[in-house]
């Protein structure tokens, strides 16, 4: 992700030795994200990622990190964690919580096909089924109360068209989480940041999810549509490609069969799916931190989308 906080090579020779990973031997800075510091990190063991978080505390993290421990002890292609010597996941590293996880294998599906869009809904299906006896509890931090905290903050920013959207929006989805088809929802931890960039593929084999560190519990449905408004639109419109749609959900569908509740919320849900990405692309882009080679995301991409689900109704879930 950007580099908030700079690490050299020559940091790590001490540092590394808690690590059964040898010595090191190059670092990377990844230039893509906008939440941590995050670097590829090779050692005599192999290929890592070393990141340094610069929001979440030592207190959050072992949510994120037991989930990626849990998930993957059942099947779920993810990175694991590497523990210390002494079986901890979060060790400080300038100051700052740090962890280094396994590398996966091959490369981001950038312009997926529809048989690449039923990989990733498969294997979301069976995250979302491999983490029910998940013990520890976490709300979404990027749901509604963070909406809500963080409105205000950028509607000064906006033109009156997209002010007024905002807050239509904001008043929608605060009646449909107050609405009996939404206490109806399954719930459990969901990765709600399913992006292109955050799946590897082999080919067509996807080799696994990553970056978990938007995870919390929260419902499987709103999982699925942040991932089905990255993965199944025609990025300059926003507009859904049927297609890649029917493929994902039916492969998700196969997996863990979707309820009738869903299938109510389901315009909803993807409705709040693109609020949630928008107000986080518009407060990152008026309100931004420094840091080394980060490029803040555009927010009109998702006002696009936004307006386009509010226009025109989605494929069914099934």
């Amino acid at each position: 992700m950007a580099v908030f906080t700079p690490v050299t090579l020559d940091d790590l020779p001490q540092w590394i030795t808690q690590f059964p990973l040898g010595k090191p031997l190059a670092l990377k800075g990844i230039a893509s994200g906008i939440e941590n510091s995050n670097f590829f990190l090779t050692t005599e063991r192999g290929e890592f990622v070393l990141t340094i978080f610069e929001n979440l505390s030592f207190e959050q993290l072992p949510f994120y990190l037991n989930l990626m421990r849990h998930l993957a002890d059942r099947g779920v292609a993810v990175p694991a964690p590497i523990a210390t010597a002494k079986g901890e996941l979060i060790v400080p590293l300038h100051g700052k919580p740090a962890s280094i996880v396994t590398k996966l294998e091959g490369s981001s599906q950038m312009d997926p096909r529809p048989v690449h869009c039923a990989e990733v809904g498969a294997m979301l299906a069976r995250m979302h089924l491999a983490g029910r006896d998940y013990p520890l509890q976490q709300p979404n931090l990027r749901g509604l109360d963070w909406w809500n905290a963080t409105t205000p903050q950028v509607l000064p920013f906006l033109s009156d068209s997209n002010a007024h959207l905002l807050k239509a929006e904001m008043h929608f989805q605060e009646a449909f989480a107050g609405c009996d088809t939404y206490r109806q929802l399954q719930s459990g931890p969901v990765h709600a940041d399913l992006f292109r960039n955050n799946v590897m593929f082999d080919g067509e084999r996807l080799t696994g999810f990553f970056d978990f560190y938007f995870a919390g519990c929260d419902t499987w449905l709103f999982d699925v549509a942040v991932t089905v408004n990255d993965w199944c639109i025609a990025l300059d419109t926003g507009v859904l490609d049927t297609a890649r749609v029917r493929a994902l959900l039916d492969a998700y569908h196969a997996v863990r069969p979707f309820t009738d509740a869903e299938q109510t919320a389901w315009q909803p849900m993807l409705r709040a799916a693109a609020l949630r990405f928008w107000l986080s692309r518009l407060y990152d882009y008026y309100l931004p931190r420094e840091a080394e080679m980060l490029t803040p995301h555009d927010p009109t991409h998702f006002e696009r989308i936004l307006r386009e689900r509010i226009a025109t109704l989605a494929p069914k879930l099934f």
